[in-house]
């Protein structure tokens, strides 16, 4: 007995007939020659199947045209409109082919990984040839992916569905679930971001999604939550970047913190003698002093507690503190959570 053919493979059957067509295929035509659709047991049932296939290509995108014979007006065919459907010709610079190469290389995801080189492949067919990303070469972001935790918040965002999830706080490393009403999804330094409104606080608030513990799952129906104003997405979004700009002054160890080392900026006028300071001065010797600009003070602290004693926050004082807050609650969190680290 021959394999049954899964109802995708049928779908991608009948484009290709329906586009490869002289002129149209009447049902009986489909149902003879058309993969899969032999395996219909009767009439009633190839009609449901074929009614459903044709509501299913629509809702993709693919035009199926009905055409009825000029002399038999109950006759009638279908096929694809070619001049909807193909693609129209694309002339693309050595640029614009780099830049989209830029922006397959961000979905690092598995979800979407094959679509996107699939894409880029095709694309590059009509570009100006395998050597047109050479002039972004080097310059392509790194988006690690977001887990199990992407897909279903790409789906939320788009359908303003509520969602539930078990979420480690980095400040205190509490572990609590959150009902959040999720707004945007954002690209920050490596990783996904999410900003939405937190139910139980009634306030806007942020999420890296390699916190989030477990699964991600909706709540209530689709359309149950309005988009936010947009005074209230701006103003979620300033603690990603868009506040005032200022610099971190950072003594660090010789051949250590490269990405900080990366982002350095000429000392400001007015900075202190770090040396002369008996408060400073220890923290100083046999270190580099490396000044950083920078917009959101959690983010910044979050990257500099992964270099551990490589590096030491000389200013601003608030800075300081927050990176010496989240080390001493790592510190103590198998204490806290009840944890014999001994075994």
């Amino acid at each position: 007995m021959a394999a049954q053919i899964a109802p995708a493979e049928r779908l991608l059957n009948l484009v290709i007939a329906l586009v490869n067509t002289a002129g149209r295929m009447t049902k009986e035509q489909v149902r003879t020659s058309v993969a899969g659709y032999q395996e219909a047991p009767s009439d009633d049932a190839f009609e449901r199947m074929f009614e459903r296939d044709k509501d299913t290509l629509r809702e993709l995108g693919i035009p199926i045209l009905t055409v009825t014979d000029a002399g038999h007006g109950d006759d009638i065919g279908y096929r694809v409109d070619l001049d909807a459907y193909a693609l129209p010709p694309l002339d693309l610079t050595a640029a614009e082919l780099g830049v989209l190469a830029m922006a397959a290389q961000v979905w690092q995801d598995q979800a979407v990984q094959v679509d996107t080189s699939r894409a880029l492949t095709k694309l590059r067919a009509v570009g100006e040839g395998v050597e047109s990303t050479d002039l972004v070469a080097g310059l392509a972001p790194r988006v690690r992916a977001g887990g199990g935790a992407f897909s279903p918040l790409v789906d939320a965002v788009q359908a303003r569905q509520p969602v539930r999830f078990t979420y480690r706080a980095a400040t205190t490393g509490e572990v609590r679930d959150r009902i959040v009403e999720p707004w945007k999804l954002l690209a920050r330094r490596g990783g996904w971001v999410l900003v939405g409104l937190d139910r139980d606080r009634g306030a806007s608030r942020s999420f890296r999604l390699s916190r989030i513990e477990g699964t991600v799952r909706p709540v209530g129906e689709p359309g149950s939550f309005a988009a936010p104003a947009p005074e209230a997405l701006t103003e979620a979004l300033q603690t990603w970047g868009a506040g005032p700009e200022r610099i971190a002054t950072l003594a660090i160890l010789p051949e250590r913190a490269s990405a900080p080392r990366a982002r350095a900026v000429p000392a400001p006028a007015d900075a202190p003698d770090w040396t002369t300071d008996p408060a400073t001065a220890p923290f100083v010797a046999n270190r580099e002093l490396v000044h950083v600009p920078y917009r959101a003070e959690w983010e910044l602290a979050e990257e500099l507690v992964g270099y551990g004693a490589a590096v030491v926050v000389l200013a601003p004082v608030s800075l300081r503190n927050h990176v010496l807050h989240l080390l001493r609650t790592a510190a103590t969190l198998d204490e806290r959570q009840g944890v014999d680290v001994d075994g």
